[in-house]
């Protein structure tokens, strides 16, 4: 028997085994990829070791909005990541003025709504500031303001600040494991800011100059 058809046959398994790697790899870089939750912090919305899914591609032309959770590289000059990516929540969006007051979180000096977070005997958890930390941030352009549904167990912006866009990994939109936890990552929709002034700027000022009363 020739051995030309078993070489012709192991070299198609071997092609299809290298497009199949190329392809899970190029999905995994520019589609999407799965995320383990090692990190309490976003209970009980997420519990360690849940699997999600995350999307890399729809934020390329869809901007991420204020209530998605987010994969991402933590800032270097954080110790306590040990290069495990972090999964927060975005609270505050580019131009945003977010502060702490009362153990709640205000947007633009609207308190924001948060039905996420972490329950302590069915009393929802107060945001407060990290020791010795800042109680009021103004977003830069290309940054996200983060924190964890677990407010009491979570380091987030509260501690490093906000986060660049270009460490975002993808937003975390599908959770598929434990199969009977499997479902959609909803986003909140927050009306309670859409009546509310426009990012940094404070109820009842204006962007743009007053009519002057000179002639």
């Amino acid at each position: 028997m020739s051995q030309r058809p078993a070489l012709g046959c192991l070299f198609e398994v071997v092609e299809t085994l290298v497009l199949t790697v190329v392809i899970f790899l190029g999905i995994q870089t520019f589609v999407a990829q799965p995320y383990k939750v090692q990190q309490g912090s976003m209970e009980n919305t997420l519990l360690p070791d849940q699997y999600v899914l995350v999307d890399k591609l729809t934020p390329r032309w869809a901007p991420y909005e204020r209530g998605d959770i987010v994969v991402f590289d933590p800032p270097e000059t954080w110790s306590s990541g040990g290069g495990v990516p972090f999964i927060k929540r975005v609270i505050g969006l580019p131009g945003d003025r977010i502060e702490l007051r009362d153990g709640k979180v205000f947007v633009n000096d609207v308190a924001l709504e948060e039905p996420y977070i972490f329950e302590n005997d069915g009393t929802p958890q107060t945001t407060e500031p990290a020791p010795g930390g800042p109680n009021e941030w103004l977003v830069p352009t290309g940054d996200l303001l983060v924190m964890g549904d677990h407010r009491q167990d979570s380091a987030d912006s509260r501690s490093f600040g906000p986060i660049a866009v270009a460490h975002v990994i993808g937003r975390a939109w599908l959770r598929y494991w434990p199969f009977d936890t499997f479902g959609i990552l909803p986003t909140p929709s927050h009306p309670e800011l859409t009546s509310g002034s426009s990012p940094g700027l404070s109820p009842g000022f204006s962007s743009e100059p007053e009519p002057s009363s000179s002639p």
